[in-house]
């Protein structure tokens, strides 16, 4: 059966580039911040560059901690309002960042951030579900997604286009008008999906419930494990790109016309898993991915031992093949997890998200602050987290049947 709820108020192309962007304020919110890390350390006096970091992880500790509550608060109150107050918590954030005088307090500002621009990110996919079902909410889930994909592509040379002409801190003034813009365009054309006859109270024994649910499931809590240290992995990439990019290959302003080649090719991996996925199953598929990557990894670590840093292109790469297998996995894994999960899907979804950003935050802090100014902390970072990934993974797919 395919459901629509039509609207009144807003178009279908509208309401797809909507979601796009509301979604977007989390990749918004991290990439235009790469290219300024060094600069806000410089500006605050910090001492260990490996301590900028700081300014992206703190935003997932943020994001981690809310994402547990805004979807079943907004089964409560409704789809807008907790919307609303996700994105008046996140300009409180970009306010406190854009004014911090101290290094605490941009840090501060961050994790305010995460908290706020949790809400567009999780609710927003439970606004398209009360509109959509069967493969219509599919297709636009696809859509939105591929413009989604853009935002990471276009984010850093954003942010380094505005260093070219202000302050760093006019990047958390862009920011900042970009979630009005989207609070604005959000308040004025799109309806509230979820009618009051509909809401269910909210209550901390039912997010319990969910956690307890998960957490005696070994499908969802292993491939939730999984996630999250997949997740681990990219964060860590993340949060050290400006550094190993920008500073150590001297790429300079060239940053972020790479960070965009490597964003690309996740978008590319999401673009073949859509079309493989109904043929070789969910479990193969991230299987494959997820041995390819660390057997790169591994090769790629003995390389770097025993004849140091390689050339940029080698290292590009290197983080192209990763990457692509990393896109396959993120378009599977959460799915995974969500298989044994049906009954309760809305708080399931928010407990296993939070859990694998719980779980990605310190292998991306251990990896990323134990970077030396070579490629060998990542590379053995990937190698040793993608093993225990792939351990995890084969112990909770063994004897599992999770992909119909």
């Amino acid at each position: 059966m395919i459901k629509v709820i039509s609207s009144k108020t807003i178009g279908h192309r509208e309401s797809i580039a909507l979601m796009a962007l509301m979604i977007s304020l989390v990749a918004l919110a991290i990439d235009t911040m790469l290219p300024a890390l060094y600069q806000i350390g410089d500006t605050f006096g910090v001492t260990d560059p490996n301590d900028n970091q700081l300014v992206i992880t703190s935003l997932f500790l943020g994001m981690g901690i809310a994402q547990l509550f805004y979807g079943p608060l907004s089964d409560s109150i409704g789809r807008k309002p907790c919307i609303y107050m996700g994105i008046a918590v996140f300009i409180a954030g970009c306010l406190l960042s854009l004014f911090a005088t101290t290094f605490d307090q941009m840090i501060a500002g961050r994790v305010l951030q995460g908290l706020g621009v949790a809400a567009p990110r999780i609710v927003t996919v439970a606004l398209i579900r009360d509109q959509y079902e069967g493969r219509k909410m599919a297709q636009v889930m696809s859509l939105v997604m591929t413009l989604f994909i853009l935002m990471p592509v276009i984010a850093p040379a954003l942010g380094q286009a505005i260093l070219l002409f202000a302050h760093w801190r006019a990047i958390f003034a862009a920011i900042l008008v970009t979630a009005i813009v989207a609070a604005v365009w959000f308040g004025l054309r799109q309806p509230e999906t979820l009618p009051p006859e509909r809401r269910v109270d909210f209550s901390f024994p039912v997010v319990l419930a969910a956690l307890r649910a998960v957490c005696l499931s070994r499908i969802a809590l292993g491939y939730t494990l999984v996630n999250g240290i997949v997740s681990g992995i990219f964060v860590a990439f993340l949060s050290s790109s400006q550094q190993l990019l920008q500073i150590q290959y001297e790429l300079g302003a060239r940053f972020p016309l790479y960070f965009a080649v490597i964003a690309l090719s996740i978008g590319a991996a999401s673009f073949v898993n859509a079309r493989l996925v109904l043929r070789h199953g969910m479990v193969i598929l991230s299987s494959w991915a997820l041995t390819l990557f660390f057997v790169s990894s591994l090769l790629f670590t003995i390389i770097v031992m025993w004849f140091g840093d390689p050339p940029l292109w080698f290292f590009i790469s290197f983080l192209l093949f990763n990457f692509f297998c990393i896109g396959i996995l993120f378009g599977n894994l959460s799915a995974l997890a969500m298989q044994p999960l049906g009954r309760i899907a809305g708080a399931g979804a928010a407990v296993t998200g939070s859990l694998s950003t719980f779980i990605a935050l310190p292998i991306a802090m251990l990896v990323g602050d134990a970077y030396d100014g070579t490629v060998l902390p990542l590379a053995l970072g990937f190698a040793v987290f993608s093993l225990l990934g792939l351990s995890v993974f084969f112990w909770t797919s063994r004897g599992a049947d999770t992909d119909k």
